[in-house]
């Protein structure tokens, strides 16, 4: 009894912690309800076309009626070269991923989320040019999927905020 006494004291504390799943209420609820009143701008190149889609597959799990807000995203896609070998041939890159977005509230074009996403992968080097490219390209095909993820949970947080607020 003395074990379970602990034990008991420490799941009624945690009970009471103020901690609720972030997408309660399913489609219906607050957070469903704000993310579906978002359109995605067009966004430049290859890896903002990658990272429309993937924020707008993440959305398109609830329709969309009219929307209320729109969302901005300015992307920085940079290859950096680096383990040189002695006769100065990159063996390693770095492929970074940057992204600024804001959410415009159309009514009154305000800024009302400005805010960055980014993530990065390695890639190594080999003497085909041809598997070194394959490999930049899915690099930045995981780094679009890792970035709209991140919008997207940045997004899921303001709305559980706003609703709270409302």
């Amino acid at each position: 009894m003395k074990r379970l006494l602990p034990l008991l004291l420490i799941a009624a504390s945690l009970s009471g912690c103020g901690l609720r799943p972030l997408y309660a209420g399913g489609s219906e609820g607050a957070v469903a309800q704000s993310l579906r009143d978002i359109e995605v701008a067009p966004i430049e190149g290859k890896g903002g076309w990658l990272v429309r889609n993937a924020i707008n597959d993440r959305l398109a799990a609830v329709p969309t009626a009219s929307p209320r807000y729109r969302l901005v995203v300015k992307l920085d896609d940079e290859i950096t070269g680096f383990g040189v070998r002695s006769d100065d041939a990159v063996t390693r890159e770095r492929r970074t991923l940057r992204a600024r977005y804001q959410l415009i509230e159309l009514s009154g074009k305000t800024v009302v989320l400005d805010a960055t996403a980014g993530s990065d992968a390695g890639i190594d080097v080999t003497s085909s040019e041809y598997a070194t490219i394959a490999a930049e390209n899915t690099a930045l095909e995981r780094l679009a999927q890792t970035v709209a993820d991140q919008i997207i949970s940045r997004l899921a947080l303001y709305a559980t905020r706003g609703a709270n607020d409302q």
